[in-house]
């Protein structure tokens, strides 16, 4: 009899926690391989970045990096350089992001339509997509080339004065580099919101359409409640990699003129690899990461509030 009760106990089906315990297990091992590239690629350099913000790293230096605590931090709050640069940083991407996103929208709203060589129309719109952003730097810089450039030349053909150097101006420079952050980011911007828009019933639209609501309306009541939740993400995520800009506004500008171009990315740039101060740059990314951070919490919990009341 004790035997049978010992086999009995033996075959007996593991418990829901064991099960649940062997499939979390299961889903680790599965999730590891992509999980590691991230911790080693992503996760590792943050982590030594923080670690070297709070140390007097410099290039070029005998002595060994020595821990300085939060001295670094201390001496970013008194600089104005940098708290002007953030200021600057902060111009590019509202004046790239907003202006982008209704561009972006009236040219999906645009290419959604059941127009003849559509086909076309999508695929020149995201030709700037396929550009790397050095060689659209490249390109822009020809256009506002002030001898030869084909916008002074065409303001000059209409007798619209003689033209002027758009990248050198002190009031033109940022406006300047504003309009091709807007044109490069454009097509991505596109294609998101022409994706929401497909995904919206065209029987709404009729119905709409039936009761008798126009235009505006339909937009109002159908097209933009459906796209939404697809305009908040891709804008956030604007906002986060135009203010994280580099590589193009380096190509077009450098920082100049006299700093009006200078944006936070090439701030710390210049303090690690021009001047050395590797530990006062990586407090500047610290910084970045922490302003990025609270603008991703924000707009999360805008979302997760947005979907509560829907």
């Amino acid at each position: 009899m004790a035997m049978t009760r010992t086999a009995r106990s033996v075959r007996r089906p593991p418990d829901d926690k064991g099960r649940r315990r062997a499939t979390d297990h299961g889903a680790w091992f599965l999730v590891l391989p992509a999980l590691i590239p991230i911790l080693i690629l992503s996760v590792g350099p943050l982590l030594y970045g923080i670690l070297l913000s709070f140390t007097d790293a410099q290039s070029g230096r005998t002595r060994p990096t020595q821990w300085i605590g939060a001295l670094n931090f201390t001496d970013l709050l008194h600089d104005t350089l940098f708290w002007e640069s953030f200021r600057i940083g902060l111009l590019w991407a509202v004046g790239v992001t907003v202006p982008q996103f209704l561009l972006a929208l009236g040219l999906a709203l645009l290419l959604n339509e059941d127009l003849r060589l559509r086909w076309l129309a999508r695929t020149l719109a995201i030709v700037p997509w396929a550009m790397p952003e050095v060689v659209v730097g490249v390109m822009w810089r020809l256009v506002y080339n002030p001898d030869a450039g084909i916008l002074n030349e065409t303001l000059r053909d209409l007798g619209l004065g003689d033209g002027r150097d758009w990248l050198s101006g002190l009031g033109t420079a940022l406006p300047a580099v504003i309009v091709v952050g807007i044109w490069a980011g454009l097509p991505t911007t596109t294609v998101a919101l022409l994706a929401g828009l497909q995904n919206t019933a065209r029987e709404l639209h009729e119905a709409a359409a039936v009761d008798g609501a126009g235009a505006w309306r339909r937009f109002r009541t159908v097209t933009w409640p459906a796209l939404r939740p697809v305009a908040l993400s891709i804008t956030a995520l604007n906002l986060i990699w135009n203010f994280n800009s580099f590589a193009l506004v380096y190509v077009l500008t450098s920082g100049g003129p006299g700093g009006r171009t200078r944006l936070p990315m090439l701030f710390a740039y210049e303090e690690a690899f021009r001047y050395g101060q590797f530990g006062y740059a990586a407090a500047m990314g610290c910084v970045m990461v922490a302003v990025i951070s609270i603008l991703l919490a924000v707009i999360l919990v805008g979302r997760l509030k947005g979907g509560d009341e829907s």
